[in-house]
């Protein structure tokens, strides 16, 4: 079961509550104490939130469950997307406040679009200060599925003291510590009420219950359970529970409907396209390397027993050796000799092994599942504070992104630095927390910089001359260079145009080499592109000419003739999709005005009820802190794509303080 939901829901404490209820942990712990079973690591600890997939198996009456508590921010939402594929169900965690539905949309969207049976547990029931009735209004606009209303809370001196569970027909009083107790319903008509639009949403998918309820007839008990039971594993409803964890109210009829409604393993599996077959066969949801630096993979067995040292196939038709089976509950790990059929567990030295691949110990299982891989919206560049340590840096981001795949890493030849780009600020802080925590290294990071380059946009002829006598053969070159703006977009073109052998032929392509080399580098300190080079002029000495002196002469004059070109900045304009639900779609129009770009137009976003997609162009340099102020205008949820559209000219104080930053950063870098 995965337990998914926004942050500050109370997903980590719902699982703490289940734990304890279920006598798996002695004590429950609190997120505020530090000592939860889940979000053990010091990332965890000192944002007292989830960075990472939590795993904990417990026992239920006479069943086995394994809960795997997912990250409630966005930033940490590719967890989720790995864990997804190889789950039976989710419970989809909220907080009784209808302002606070749109950040549900990321998870509820994804669950139904890959049909997977997902209930919802609306946490901290008894600091509700609207009605169910609300609340619930309010959550289905999260939802793509219809909401089915299993409880109704009972209220005493405006309290919630317990809920009438609507199936059974019967009362429960909430009591702190112990389970709750059967108790007479008091308010009769209310109860029908609600449960009679339970039955009518289960109609809509059932004819004879349709039926039934048409004629006044009361259906039997079993085909209400039959119909829940049937119409959640097929995604047609999602179910809504209430309690608190808090409290401890609430767990143990969510655990039962759990175990009582969710579908077998074998569905899962069929949604993976795992034909069924003698062959044992399991899924990798997670990547993790421990303290000490070992490879674990949670993995799910999907069919089948797995006994430790089996070998395993990959689609690829490799092979790699199980080197322990332990089962997980947090940080602790307990060694076993083999996983059965739907257990998740912790494989050892699975080398080489990606988060999300399918493995078979018969012939090769499918393909990877097609699982999304999110898109990075922030950027920061990182270096070693020792520059030794650079190897290092590389072999630890090798392991952290094989953790955490949608982190990117990626070597700027043309900027000269590493970059690490990610799902948002926070994101990226626990992965160089990380970083400097598990293997040492003394890291510092900036924004990353943008790509200018820098143009023309007049022509000029120029003659580079370079003459040198120290003894002996000397140096001379000698060339005339018609410097011409180009097309946007155009590149770089040399023209040779030298009649009559005034330059030789053989160092004409020095010439090329000598201006192309100073491109690197124009008046303003970019690279330069969009101009043509025409080679019109020159001469040369039979003795002292060379193809080192017409590179150095080449240099000379585009030194000397670039300047006079009035050169000009040019910025990397791109096309950006930013997606937020449409109440915050005028917020964002006065963002991409306020951050120099263009507004495009809008339109709903494809498949995402409520959402809008805001189409601009904006600078470079003004997305790299788009993402932060974006999640702070949409509850943590907004995200964007972007490509490289265009270069286009910039001038003016911008232009000029970009220029100096430039020249400062060189002078900088020479002190150094």
């Amino acid at each position: 079961m995965a337990l998914v939901g926004p942050y500050g829901s109370g997903k980590t404490t719902l699982l703490e509550a289940v734990l304890f209820a279920n006598g798996t942990t002695a004590r429950k712990g609190s997120v505020s104490a530090n000592n939860t079973v889940g979000d053990a690591s010091p990332e965890a600890r000192a944002r007292q939130m989830s960075v990472e997939i939590n795993c904990a198996t417990t026992t239920f009456i006479d069943q086995s469950f394994t809960f795997l508590d997912c990250p409630g921010s966005i930033e940490f939402l590719q967890d989720s997307l790995f864990t997804f594929p190889g789950i039976d169900a989710a419970v989809v965690v909220i907080e009784p406040e209808p302002a606070k539905v749109q950040m549900l949309k990321p998870y509820m969207k994804r669950l139904a679009d890959l049909k997977i049976p997902h209930m919802m547990f609306v946490n901290k029931i008894d600091k509700a200060t609207g009605t169910l009735t609300d609340i619930l209004a309010a959550l289905q606009d999260a939802s793509d599925t219809p909401l089915l209303l299993r409880q109704i809370p009972i209220w005493k001196n405006e309290q919630i003291t317990g809920f009438i569970d609507l199936a059974l027909e019967r009362a429960f009083a909430y009591r702190e510590g112990k389970p709750s107790e059967q108790v007479d319903i008091d308010d009769q008509d209310e109860e029908k009420q609600a449960r009679y639009s339970m039955l009518e949403k289960l109609a809509d998918y059932d004819e004879h219950l349709m039926e039934e309820l048409l004629s006044d007839q009361e259906p039997a008990r079993e085909e209400v359970f039959s119909d829940l039971q049937r119409e959640f594993s097929e995604g047609l409803v999602v179910p809504v529970f209430i309690g608190s964890a808090e409290r401890g109210q609430g767990i143990t009829r969510l655990m039962k409907a759990l175990r009582h409604d969710s579908p077998d393993v074998s569905v899962a599996a069929k949604r993976l396209g795992i034909p069924a077959a003698p062959d044992t066969t399991v899924q990798v949801l997670k990547t993790v390397y421990s303290e000490r630096g070992g490879k674990l993979s949670i993995a799910r067995v999907m069919q089948g027993t797995l006994k430790d040292g089996a070998v395993l196939k990959t689609p690829d038709g490799e092979e790699t050796r199980v080197g322990g089976i332990a089962q997980v509950v947090g940080t602790n790990t307990t060694k076993v000799a083999e996983a059965k059929t739907g257990e998740t567990v912790a494989l050892a030295r699975l080398e080489g092994i990606a988060t999300g691949t399918t493995l078979s110990t018969g012939k090769a299982p499918p393909k990877k599942a097609e699982i999304e891989i999110l898109t990075p919206v922030y950027k920061l560049a990182i270096q070693t504070a020792n520059r030794a340590d650079e190897v290092k840096l590389t072999a630890a981001l090798a392991k952290l992104i094989e953790e955490d795949p949608s982190l990117r890493f990626a070597q700027d030849s043309e900027l000269h630095e590493m970059t690490l780009a990610g799902q948002g600020e926070i994101h990226l802080r626990v992965a160089v927390d990380k970083l400097m925590s598990r293997y040492g290294l003394k890291l510092n990071t900036k924004p990353a910089s943008v790509p200018y380059k820098e143009t023309i946009r007049k022509p000029v002829t120029i003659r580079g001359r370079h003459k040198r006598q120290s003894g002996g053969h000397g140096q001379f070159g000698d060339c005339v260079l018609e410097i011409k703006p180009q097309p946007r977009g155009a590149g770089f073109a040399f023209i040779d145009e030298i009649v009559g052998g005034v330059v030789p032929k053989q160092f004409i392509p020095s010439v090329e080499k000598g201006v192309v080399a100073y491109l690197d580098e124009g008046p303003l300190g970019f690279p330069v592109v969009d101009l043509s080079v025409t080679l019109t002029d020159g001469s040369y000495h039979t003795v002292d000419s060379s193809d080192a002196a017409f590179q150095t002469a080449a240099r000379i004059g585009m030194q000397e003739g670039m300047p006079q070109c009035a050169p000009v900045l040019l910025e990397p304009i791109m096309k950006v999709r930013i997606h937020v639900p449409n109440e915050t779609t005028s917020k964002i129009n006065a963002v991409v005005s306020g951050r120099r770009g263009q507004l495009l137009g809008y339109d709903a976003r494809e498949g995402w009820k409520g959402w809008d997609t805001v189409v601009a162009e904006m600078p470079r340099n003004e997305i790299s802190n788009l993402i932060i102020e974006l999640r702070s205008l949409t509850q943590g949820v907004g995200t964007f794509d972007v490509e490289f559209d265009h270069l286009q000219e910039l001038s003016g104080k911008v232009a000029d303080q970009i220029v100096a930053d430039r020249k400062k950063a060189k002078e900088d870098a020479k002190a150094d």
